[in-house]
């Protein structure tokens, strides 16, 4: 019996897949085993159609035409990027803001009406950054004095855009407590469309940007009081995991709070000057 054939029409050639794989761990610091390659392959189907080659491995050929390789690479880390997300994930996070963080800093700022800063330095679609805003706006509603500046960044564009718009199925809210629906969303007028839009107010105080955690410089404020990291620092190397960890922690304040993801809890180890406050929770 012969041996199956791979079908270069639906799969990529061992060599293209390792051109893919090496070009975005260089990129963006993520690692695409071989048990990523389906996934791949499925993903980029839709880019190869829109673009007319014929089959995946055409596209990998050309992918480093000097005309087309930067803004291919875009669309390339879009596919490849993983951007699950949630509005309220990981709500302990937000409970020791609440309760713990914000006091702490606003007693460290030293001055009535503080202006605290947020960043979100993995922020997807933007809900990490909407129910920050949320969770801040509610305690100003409940006596406390200051203000507020949220900034998204990301390496995808394709969630950035989703981030600004600000348009969201309403679906997604189930993890809202449903006096923040009624105060923080806005219901689409067709409601055929199942769509809801977070408040002008809320939209007001955040800020998106593209922005790739490799780099070697962020283009970010230095006195920063709160980063979430969560569950990205995952699918880098150790050692790629320590540069950005020590990257963000120096755009942070003394006393400022970083947050990671469950899996990532063990991070602080590799960055001296770190203290846990709690699991996931950080401080310079």
């Amino acid at each position: 019996m012969m041996p199956a054939v791979q079908d270069t029409a639906v799969h990529l050639s061992d060599r293209h897949f390792r051109t893919i794989a090496q070009l975005i761990e260089g990129q963006v610091g993520i690692k695409l085993p071989p048990g990523k390659r389906l996934m791949l392959e499925g993903r980029l189907h839709k880019r190869v159609r829109a673009l007319n080659y014929s089959d995946l491995n055409e596209y990998v050929e050309n992918l480093f035409e000097a005309d087309h390789f930067d803004t291919e690479l875009t669309h390339l880390i879009d596919v490849v990027t993983t951007n699950k997300t949630d509005f309220f994930r990981e709500p302990q996070h937000f409970t020791f803001i609440r309760d713990v963080a914000v006091p702490a800093l606003l007693k460290s700022h030293g001055r009535k009406n503080a202006n605290l800063k947020i960043w979100s330095s993995a922020s997807s679609t933007g809900m990490e950054a909407y129910t920050t805003a949320m969770v801040l706006d509610d305690m100003t509603r409940n006596g406390s004095r200051f203000q507020y500046r949220i900034l998204g960044t990301d390496i995808s564009t394709a969630v950035l855009r989703l981030a600004k718009t600000a348009i969201y199925t309403r679906d997604v809210l189930a993890p809202v407590p449903e006096n923040f629906v009624k105060r923080y969303f806005l219901l689409s007028r067709d409601k055929s469309r199942g769509e809801v839009r977070v408040v002008p107010e809320l939209r007001r105080m955040t800020h998106f940007m593209r922005m790739n955690l490799m780099d070697t410089s962020y283009p970010v404020d230095r006195d920063v009081d709160i980063i979430f990291c969560r569950n990205v620092l995952i699918y880098f190397e150790r050692e790629t995991q320590r540069k950005v960890i020590e990257q963000l922690c120096s755009h942070l304040r003394p006393g400022g709070y970083l947050l990671v993801g469950h899996s990532e809890s063990m991070i602080h180890s590799a960055v001296p000057g770190l203290k846990q406050v709690q699991p996931t929770i950080f401080q310079v």
